[in-house]
């Protein structure tokens, strides 16, 4: 018996088919450029989530339809998920989980105007953003904390994709956008000037941390229940994936922009080599529930969130 069992695993290798069956996740994610295309270009390059016992089928949405599509339950797992946007889909009754967080926050505010010069600048002038984003829902927590009236600014909303594009027309006062969108539009226009949020300092002050939790993979809890055992090797999947990411910046960034330009693959790489912007931080959401649960104080304290999320939306490993 044994020698048949052995034969059949030779015969699996031979064929190309793994010798046991594969646990098959469908995760619905942000469509490139963003932070939630990633790193599935390097799992799916790889064969990370078949080294690790899944095999992942990745759909990319707009925003818009990966929230409505997520919440609904047509996807169990989503692997852009917004920290403030789990604690929005909880708070209206969602049973939904931070797994495990991927990428800190960060954001910017740039310009070409001579009389822009800080964010209190902006008053009485246009600013050019995707309102709907939980991005410029934090940019909104930042600019209150250095006193300024969004309500005395004309936010135009737009899609994301078309931030660059305001920018390099120079269409409004200003545009708040975020990585990889930054890297690219600094990489053709390098001449705008980046606007201080004064992010580290600010967020200290207020959560006596430099963590903020951002952006991740979640799942309903329904799922998580009857999967428990395949939320570990999807965390592995993403970690190792972090791992070469980071050992191989250049290689990376043909990846993650296959259609760009050698310029634009460089400031990539470089954004990767520099981390400081890109805000890679891999661990599980319960190792850093302290600091989510500030920057769900900081989206009550926008009108974001109507209420406290439940703490089960944060998933706790053991």
């Amino acid at each position: 018996m044994l020698r048949g069992l052995l034969l059949a695993a030779v015969l699996c290798i031979a064929s190309g088919v793994p010798a046991f069956a594969l646990d098959k996740i469908s995760i619905v994610v942000f469509g490139p450029p963003s932070l939630g295309a990633f790193l599935q270009p390097v799992i799916k390059e790889f064969k990370l989530d078949e080294a690790n016992g899944l095999t992942i089928d990745f759909a990319e949405r707009t925003p818009d339809a990966y929230t409505a599509q997520f919440n609904s339950g047509e996807f169990q797992v989503g692997g852009s998920a917004a920290v403030l946007t789990v604690g929005l889909a909880d708070a209206r009754g969602v049973k939904v989980a931070y797994l495990f967080n991927l990428f800190d926050y960060w954001g910017a505010v740039v310009t070409s105007r001579a009389d822009v010069k800080t964010l209190k600048d902006l008053e009485g002038k246009d600013l050019a953003a995707a309102r709907g984003t939980t991005n410029y829902i934090m940019f909104d927590w930042f600019a209150r904390q250095q006193g300024v009236d969004l309500s005395k600014v004309a936010v135009v909303n737009t899609a994301t994709p078309g931030l660059i594009g305001y920018a390099l027309a120079d269409r409004a006062a200003a545009v708040q956008l975020w990585e990889p969108a930054y890297t690219t539009l600094m990489a053709k226009k390098p001449g705008l000037r980046t606007l201080d949020l004064d992010i580290a300092a600010r967020w200290q002050t207020f959560a006596g941390s430099r963590n903020i939790p951002y952006l991740g993979v979640a799942a309903h809890i329904s799922w998580i229940d009857q999967h428990r055992e395949l939320v570990p090797k999807l965390f592995a999947t993403y970690k190792a994936a972090a791992e070469w990411l980071v050992a191989h910046p250049d290689e990376a960034a043909k990846l993650i922009s296959p259609k760009g330009t050698a310029e634009d693959q460089r400031a990539v790489a470089d954004l990767i080599r520099a981390n400081d912007r890109l805000g890679l931080n891999i661990c599980w959401a319960g190792d850093v529930r302290a600091d989510i649960e500030r920057v769900y104080a900081a989206g009550r304290a926008t009108g974001f969130l109507p209420s406290d999320p439940a703490a089960s939306s944060v998933y706790q490993e053991n």
